[in-house]
């Protein structure tokens, strides 16, 4: 059978204002390094949900690979993009797993997975216009600001565990992204973490115990989900934690889809829907087997940006890589040596810049904060989400998440609606 790309030109160069599409490919040999070239930059985000959840790492690699692929079968090569783990499941896995056990946060990932997969059947059908009613900017900005934000206590309390460790990572983490140009740039996250790593090393807080004992090759540790019918207070308790992240994932899918559509061609915005289902499915496979729920990933759009070459085959190679990295027990067990100070610095950076990615969105659409709808809309649900606001209804408990996203959305179509009966907006 015959691949479905096209060699660009001779395969070997690219000039300076040359665009590689999805559909072609250069030769191998460059396709795998570009390849892998999108495995390093996936991999410090990547593998650091696993790390913050007490997930197993190489089982998270190996459902973020097999989803990349997965992806692209349903997008059909078209669209570009490789699925990481995403930061928006990490408050409800460390909620669930605490009350609940790592079955029931994973009970919580697949039934993410589900609502979305829904999600991209409907979005399919009908187009993305209900979307954008029902989250405005202003809307998907405080959602996505009040996650990254709920996660502060997490970041501090990893800091304070090592706090010179922890800062000579942020400084790191800092420093990298403005020493460096290119692609190191890009990677400061992951850069910051290989300082702390080796700082955590002289200050002999890493513990190598468990790296001797773990195998070159070997299947990675699975985990099943939860079965709602025998504890449901317990399993279905999770849900309204998880079930506003859906939310946050439609917001990442669509932003990233209109940017390689901005840098490609505007086609690609007509596979949106196949793109959800496609992040739906994988997510549902993930939490099926030990996972964590997966996102198209920002950081493989900049290696994009930064190098004009789009092609759908370097993303086949990066997911086969991944799924070889998560058949490696040894990685999964080298990756679970990262200290908590390390993982404090690198934290307090990001989880910071996933609340600023919110406020972006907000500064990107040119949102009105002279406007009350806007104001009430942002300030309540952000309040909400960094103070963790838990309310308990029975065996059901809504968190900080959970009851800010619900504000977000029910102020602004409120005080809208109010507005216009009453001609006061």
């Amino acid at each position: 059978m015959a691949l479905p790309w096209t060699l660009h030109g001779d395969g070997k160069t690219v000039g300076a204002q040359e665009v590689v599409g999805p559909g072609e490919r250069l030769s191998w040999p460059l396709t795998i390094g570009i390849g892998s070239q999108h495995v390093v930059a996936m991999f410090g985000a990547t593998f650091l949900v696993p790390l913050l959840t007490d997930f197993p790492p190489s089982t998270t690699l190996l459902f973020s690979g097999i989803g990349t692929l997965l992806f692209l079968l349903i997008t059909g090569n078209k669209l570009p993009s490789y699925l990481g783990s995403s930061f928006a499941f990490i408050a409800p896995i460390t909620a669930a797993t605490a009350s609940a056990g790592m079955g029931s946060a994973l009970f919580g990932i697949m039934a993410v997975g589900a609502l979305l997969t829904l999600v991209g059947v409907i979005v399919q059908l009908t187009g993305t216009g209900w979307i954008d009613r029902l989250m405005p900017p202003i809307v998907s900005g405080a959602i996505v600001a009040l996650i990254g934000f709920n996660l502060a206590p997490v970041a501090k309390a990893n800091f304070d565990k090592a706090p010179l460790t922890a800062l000579i990572t942020l400084v790191a983490v800092i420093l990298c992204t403005v020493l460096f140009r290119g692609i190191l740039g890009r990677l400061s996250i992951f850069l910051g973490v290989v300082v702390g790593y080796v700082a955590a090393v002289f200050f002999g807080e890493v513990d190598f115990s468990r790296i001797a004992d773990a195998a070159w090759i070997g299947l990675p540790p699975f985990t099943a989900p939860a079965n709602p019918f025998e504890n449901p207070a317990a399993v279905l308790g999770v849900l309204p934690a998880f079930l506003p992240v859906v939310l946050v994932l439609i917001a990442e899918n669509v932003g990233h889809i209109k940017g390689v559509a901005q840098m490609t061609d505007a086609k690609v915005n007509r596979l949106t829907g196949r793109a959800l289902l496609a992040d739906g499915l994988a997510t549902m496979l993930a939490g099926f087997g030990g996972g964590s729920g997966t996102t198209t990933y920002g950081e493989n759009i900049g290696v994009m940006a930064a190098t004009r070459i789009y092609s759908t085959a370097a993303y086949w190679v990066a997911g086969i890589v991944a799924i070889l990295l998560g058949l490696s027990p040894k990685v999964g067990a080298i990756i679970f040596t990262i200290p908590d100070g390390v993982l404090g610095g690198v934290t307090t950076a990001l989880y910071g810049l996933i609340g600023v990615i919110g406020v972006k969105i907000w500064l990107d659409n040119k949102v009105d904060f002279s406007k009350p709808v806007n104001q009430f809309t942002a300030a309540t649900a952000l309040i909400i989400g960094i103070a963790d606001f838990t309310l308990n209804a029975d065996t059901l408990s809504f968190n900080g998440i959970a009851l800010g996203t619900l504000a977000a959305i029910v102020i602004y179509h409120l005080m809208t609606w109010l507005g216009r009966v009453r001609r006061t907006a």
